[in-house]
């Protein structure tokens, strides 16, 4: 998420523009604090509504985790996985190497 100061908008609306052509956020501060975020104009702002569109697109960009991203989309996290795993978003994001470890673990177990 690319950050503009209230300021800088002035100058750089056109980047701000740019960032969300590209389907990106963009979050405006006023002295360092947060004070809106730019949200796309997409089909899924649409379909899913801002709460949910909003927490799968932070939760994509790893700003959010799952549990967080589900509670601002007003949906249970089981429920929130299931929409995710619906648009084809992964829920789980193992390196190899940690998904070895997973796997050794679990055959360990039995």
């Amino acid at each position: 998420m690319h950050t503009f100061t209230i300021r800088e908008l002035r100058e750089r609306s056109g980047d701000l523009s740019r960032e969300a052509e590209e389907g990106r956020l963009s979050l405006v501060t006023r002295h360092g604090q947060p004070l809106f975020v730019s949200v796309p104009f997409t089909d899924d702002l649409l379909h899913m509504g801002v709460h949910t569109a909003l927490a799968v697109s932070l939760y994509k960009s790893g700003e959010l985790t799952s549990a967080r991203a589900a509670k601002l989309a007003r949906m249970s996290l089981p429920q929130f996985l299931a929409h995710l795993s619906e648009q084809g978003i992964p829920v789980v994001d193992y390196d190899r190497s940690e998904l070895a470890q997973e796997l050794a673990a679990f055959d360990g177990a039995q």
